[in-house]
């Protein structure tokens, strides 16, 4: 009885909890568990990923299986990528929905659909990059570094060990060598390529939904699979530019780009040209054994985290601030 008792009280407690928080609270906190559940679901393949991306000779040469073994030797980075990716998801969904809601309440000739989707995704893909950038060039930098490779310097001094011996430890150091600039080296890209990603994401998952059958709406299956078309038609379009941002985050430390740092278009005719167009393309495939999953996953997560957080339909929530600001005019009549 005692028992049951405490776990009445602990489930009001959470009920309560839940009742108070505001609805942007609860889809920060929604995008966030979604977010980190998602990416670390598929963190051994994203390192992978930025190995094939920026260290083509070196890991491309012994395939996929042979990477995930040498890299197996160290630490796997997941610390760093969760690090980053929980702060991204919660800003990214959380400023989604507000921007969604903001353009409807300002203009509310606009047509929802698809292209007011495209949109708000777009402004918050980037509106999340400009404040977790740092986190991703970290999460970089420590899964560029492969204990034991012999092509691994920063400053032209080879190293047996990795040059940073965490996140912390990367931040300082980035910092130190190039001050805030430092830490946003490779945003440009980033931003060139979040805002149609990110746009188109959001578009695609949407947009899928909407044609799918009121009764299969909840089933995550259908969930799982709109997100999975989503994330790979999204990032198709848009993968140079995550291959030319990953180049240019590890430009300090890659021996074949010791010189002069480059910009973005200074990045993307050099990888073209010493490495052919193909490297601009390196690494997509994985990318999507990675990007399908994780994309689904996330949307999925969200989705179902938002159920059980209890936040209001898109439509009803915009409905719902329109009426009490109505009730918030003073009447003629008074």
């Amino acid at each position: 009885m005692e028992k049951k008792r405490e776990g009445r009280e602990r489930g009001m407690l959470l009920d309560g909890l839940r009742d108070s928080m505001p609805v942007y609270v609860k889809e920060l906190l929604a995008g966030g568990v979604a977010g980190g559940f998602a990416k670390t679901t598929v963190a051994p393949l994203e390192r992978v990923k930025i190995l094939f991306q920026t260290r083509k000779a070196e890991f491309q040469s012994i395939g996929l299986l042979g990477s995930f073994r040498k890299i197996a030797k160290t630490e796997g980075g997941n610390g760093a990528s969760v690090a980053r990716i929980v702060p991204y998801a919660a800003l990214h969904y959380m400023a989604y929905e507000q921007y969604r809601r903001w353009i409807i309440l300002s203009f509310p000739d606009v047509r929802r659909g698809p292209v007011l989707d495209l949109i708000a995704g777009s402004f918050a893909g980037g509106t999340a990059v400009l404040f977790t950038y740092p986190l991703d060039l970290v999460r970089t930098k420590l899964a560029y570094q492969v204990v034991g490779s012999t092509k691994l310097h920063m400053k032209g001094i080879v190293h047996a060990e990795p040059a940073y011996r965490g996140i912390l430890d990367c931040f300082s150091k980035t910092y130190r060598e190039a001050g805030l600039r430092g830490l946003y080296r490779g945003g440009a890209p980033s931003l060139y390529g979040i805002f149609p990603y990110s746009g188109l994401k959001f578009y695609f998952y949407e947009e899928m939904k909407r044609h799918v059958p009121e009764e299969n709406k909840k089933d995550v299956t259908v969930k799982l699979a709109c997100g999975s078309v989503a994330g790979l038609l999204g990032q198709t379009f848009t993968y140079p530019l995550d291959v030319v941002r990953r180049q240019m985050q590890v430009q300090r430390l890659s021996s074949a780009n010791s010189g002069d740092m480059k910009g973005t278009k200074a990045t993307l005719v050099s990888v073209a040209r010493t490495q052919g167009w193909k490297q601009l393309f390196s690494g997509l495939s994985i990318n999507y054994l990675k990007v399908v999953p994780s994309v689904a996953i996330g949307f999925t997560g969200y989705d179902i985290m938002k159920s059980w957080l209890q936040v209001p339909a898109r439509d009803d929530d915009i409905i719902e601030v329109v009426t009490n600001k109505r009730n918030d005019q003073p009447s003629l009549h008074t």
